[in-house]
C-alpha cells in the first residue's frame, strides 16, 4: 500500500480507502462475522480511511462500523458526513449539529477526522435532489457556522463536502477556501472533474474540479470510481434509484463502458482495476473511495495501488472515443 497527503490536512491516506455506501453494502447487508473479517482484513491490508455516512443502510454502517473498529481495537481515519434532514432545513446549523451528534452515537466516538457535506450543492436550494444553495452552506447560521463549531469543540478535525450538485455552485465552495477536502465524481465515463473534455460532452461537465481543489490545499477522495457498478457489469448498485450525476444515468453508462472496455483493450487485469488505476494515476487524488461488496473485492482493490498509469496508446484512444462518441451521445 502506498500513501497520500490528504491536501494540506497533513494526513496521509492510503491509496485506497474503504467506502461504507450503499454500492457494495458489506458493513450492513452480510452476517457481522463477514463485515467484521472485512474491516480487519482492510486494516491488514494498509488500509487506514474509512468512510461512512448517515444515509448507508439508514444508520448502520455508521452503527457497524463503530463496532467492528471497537472489537479490532483499531484506530484508522474515519470519516462521516452530516445530512440535514427536511423537516430541519429551517434550522440549518442546529440541523448541521444534531446530524453529527448522531452521528458520533452510532459511531461511538467523540470525534471523527472528517467530516464531509453530504447534500448536492446548487445555486438555489432544491435545484437538485436534497440539494442546498451555496448561500445555505456560507451565510450566516448555515452548515460551514456548524462546521466550525464541532471542530472548535474538538468533535471533527477536518471537514469537507461531496462535489455533486451545479459544477458553478460546486465550484464556489472550492473557492471560498473554507474547506479541507471534496469527494469528486471522476471515472473513465466521466473524466470531467480532472481533464478537459470536449465541447457538448454528454454527461455533466465538472470542469477540471480536482485540480482546482487542489490549487486551494483541499485534500481528494474520487469517488464513483467504477461508475456505480457499470464498469464493472455489475447489476445496478444502490442508491436510491436516482442519479447522482446528470448524464451517467446507469443504462447509458453500461453502452458506454463496452465502448470505453475496447478503447483499453490493451491493458492487463480487470476493467475495474485498469479504472482504479486510471484515477489514481491523477496526482491530485489523496485516495479513491471504494465500497465492497465482499472481502474478495478488498484484495482485487488494493492490488491497483502502486500500479502504474494506464499506457499512451490507451489515453490517446480514450481522448479520441470521448471526442468521438461521449460528445452528445
Amino acid at each position: 500500500m502506498r500513501y497520500r497527503k490528504l491536501g494540506n490536512t497533513g494526513l496521509e491516506v492510503s491509496e485506497i480507502a474503504f467506502g461504507g455506501g450503499n454500492n457494495g453494502g458489506i458493513l450492513f447487508r452480510p452476517p457481522p462475522a463477514v463485515r467484521l473479517e472485512a474491516v480487519r482484513h482492510a486494516l491488514e491490508l494498509g488500509i487506514n480511511w474509512f468512510d461512512s455516512a448517515p444515509a448507508y443502510g439508514d444508520g448502520q454502517s455508521e452503527e457497524n462500523l463503530g463496532w467492528a473498529l471497537k472489537e479490532l481495537g483499531a484506530t484508522p481515519h474515519v470519516s462521516t458526513k452530516v445530512s440535514i434532514p427536511a423537516g430541519e432545513l429551517g434550522d440549518l446549523k442546529g440541523g448541521a449539529l444534531r446530524s453529527a451528534e448522531r452521528s458520533l452515537t452510532r459511531l461511538g466516538r467523540s470525534a471523527v477526522d472528517v467530516l464531509q457535506i453530504h447534500h448536492p450543492i446548487t445555486m438555489r436550494r432544491g435545484t437538485r435532489r436534497n440539494s442546498l444553495s451555496v448561500e445555505d452552506v456560507l451565510g450566516p447560521g448555515g452548515v460551514l457556522d456548524a462546521l466550525q463549531e464541532l471542530k472548535g469543540q474538538g468533535h471533527v478535525r477536518f471537514f469537507g463536502f461531496t462535489g455533486l450538485g451545479e459544477t458553478e455552485a460546486i465550484h464556489a465552495l472550492v473557492c471560498s477556501g473554507q474547506f479541507n477536502t471534496i469527494q469528486a465524481y471522476y471515472n473513465l465515463l466521466n473524466p470531467s472533474a480532472g481533464e478537459a473534455v470536449p465541447s457538448g460532452f454528454s454527461a455533466q461537465d465538472y470542469r477540471m474540479l480536482i485540480p482546482l481543489a487542489a490549487s486551494q490545499g483541499m485534500g481528494v477522495l474520487a469517488i464513483r470510481t467504477l461508475a456505480g457498478g457499470a464498469l464493472a457489469g455489475q447489476a445496478r448498485g444502490g442508491g436510491g434509484g436516482h442519479t447522482l450525476s446528470p448524464g451517467s444515468e446507469y443504462d447509458a453508462d453500461l453502452e458506454r463502458a463496452v465502448k470505453v472496455r475496447q478503447a483499453l483493450r490493451e491493458e492487463t487485469g480487470t476493467l475495474p482495476q485498469t479504472a482504479m488505476r486510471y484515477v489514481l494515476s491523477h496526482p491530485s487524488v489523496s485516495t479513491v473511495l471504494v465500497g465492497f461488496s465482499s472481502v474478495e473485492h478488498i484484495d482485487e482493490a488494493v492490488r491497483c495501488a502502486a500500479s502504474p498509469g494506464l499506457s499512451p496508446a490507451s489515453l490517446a484512444r480514450l481522448q479520441r472515443l470521448y471526442a468521438r462518441d461521449f460528445a452528445g451521445d
